[in-house]
């Protein structure tokens, strides 16, 4: 295996796109697989189901201010929160302006990469369906973690139409008139109910526990911008407060008929929904506690209520899956917390990396940009890894952020002011020191409101 650096980027969305910019940047040797036609990776629209998730009215659920990448603003005229059509315009530009392009083989997919002596051997299958191997030095995954739907385990049968909203796609005359339930209390679970309770005859949405609902805006600002300006105070402190403004502005979850939180805020992933209240209220939604069993058409609730359905949806989450590493290789599919320092470099392959791997209250983008800094300034020896990466890795499960709740669906899940802060800080060991990044400070720079 040559010695010269060639590296291999799974997936051209979001993360693959600045993984292979800050490659290139430095002069490696960079291929991109991805499987789709276009970059945007989720944020390709598309009516039949795939890889994407997103659906016809689908807009972004961070601002725009702590979406866009730090060295390539969004254009002026973008709202605070753009569509999908808007972001995958931008990732076209972003690819584009910093000529990715060349790069990427569009309609290949990655079947299988496994390590070799000097790096790593992936095969892949071309749009032809050919398959051919190929050997890099090092892999950068960026395929992201929202594309292998997780089901709900409910005992018995539901005879009617009955899907995750991964397979979502708009709502038309298929939903009109009909008796939908929607399962789950996430950003998806949320977008969902409010866009069918529009034609339904009646739409219900079984919460099991209690979740924070944060309004988009606050006080006239997005509301991850306000909170933002509030991660200067000690964390307990912050959320304390935050908790009580929402409080203050929205009421407890009780009085619009859902389960109040058991655990503070920023503990697991909230909701970022202004909607869901607003049609629960006006009479639109209809709230309901968890499922205890599927019955033909019935579907039985916790509070022994009995309710008739045509229609019922999971959006329940995602796996964290690769499909194209053998299980006894790698798996974070039940994992709770992600074995990676800083949520990308792994202790038995140096030269493997994850890019986007992390969830934060916040958008991936801007950091797995940073991720992938990190990544260049190590394969160009100007970055060395903690050498016992092991207790490195042990040190960040046993201190994560905040106390997340433990599960699979906070496994990822990260501050964004603090994370930004803890890759800047590797990053300035190095002698690139993460450069090209704008604002000043230990805090990202806001615009002005």
């Amino acid at each position: 295996m040559t010695t010269t650096p060639r590296i291999c980027v799974i997936g051209a969305g979001p993360s693959g796109i600045t993984a292979a910019k800050n490659c290139i940047a430095v002069g490696l040797d960079t291929i991109v697989y991805e499987r789709g036609e276009k970059v945007g990776g989720n944020w390709v629209y598309s009516e039949t189901s795939g890889h994407s998730s997103v659906y016809e009215t689908t807009h972004i659920i961070s601002s725009k201010a702590l979406s866009q990448y730090e060295d390539y603003p969004m254009p002026a005229d973008y709202p605070d929160y753009p569509s999908h059509r808007l972001l995958q315009r931008y990732f076209e530009n972003y690819a584009r302006d910093f000529g990715v392009f060349p790069h990427i083989r569009f309609g290949h997919s990655v079947e299988h990469a496994a390590p070799i002596e000097g790096g790593w051997r992936v095969r892949v299958r071309d749009s032809r369906g050919e398959e051919h191997e190929e050997q890099f030095s090092h892999l950068l995954v960026a395929n992201g973690h929202h594309h292998d739907p997780q089901m709900p385990d409910i005992p018995g049968t539901f005879n009617g139409r009955y899907f995750h909203s991964h397979d979502f796609k708009r709502v038309d005359d298929l939903y009109r008139g009909k008796r939908i339930l929607v399962i789950g209390a996430g950003n998806s679970a949320c977008d969902i109910a409010v866009e069918t309770a529009r034609v339904a005859a009646q739409t219900c949405i079984s919460v099991r526990s209690g979740q924070w609902f944060v309004p988009k805006f606050m006080f006239g600002t997005p509301t991850d911008v306000f909170a933002a300006r509030l991660s200067w105070l000690p964390p307990r402190v912050g959320q304390w407060l935050a908790a009580q403004t929402l409080r203050l502005v929205q009421g407890r979850n009780r009085a619009y008929g859902l389960p109040d939180p058991t655990t503070p805020l920023y503990t697991q992933h909230p909701t970022a929904n202004s909607e869901l209240l607003y049609f629960i209220r006006h009479g639109e939604i209809h709230p309901r506690p968890g499922i205890t069993r599927f019955d033909g058409d019935y579907v039985d609730f916790s509070d022994g209520r009995r309710e008739q359905f045509d229609i019922v949806i999971a959006a329940t989450g995602y796996w964290t899956t690769f499909p194209f590493f053998d299980e006894q290789l790698i798996s974070f599919k039940h994992s709770t917390r992600i074995p990676l320092f800083k949520k990308m470099l792994h202790a038995d392959y140096p030269d493997l990396y994850f890019i986007g791997l992390f969830q934060p209250i916040g958008c991936i983008w801007p950091m797995a940009d940073f991720q992938a800094r990190l990544a260049v300034a190590e394969i160009t020896g100007a970055y060395q890894r903690p050498a016992n990466i092991r207790a490195a890795i042990q040190h960040e499960i046993d201190h994560p952020h905040y106390a997340f709740t433990p599960s699979v669906r906070h496994a990822t899940e990260v501050n964004y002011q603090r994370f930004r802060r803890e890759l800047l800080a590797e990053l300035s060991k190095s002698r690139v020191q993460g450069s090209g990044v704008r604002g000043q400070g230990p805090e990202r720079a806001l615009p002005q409101q």
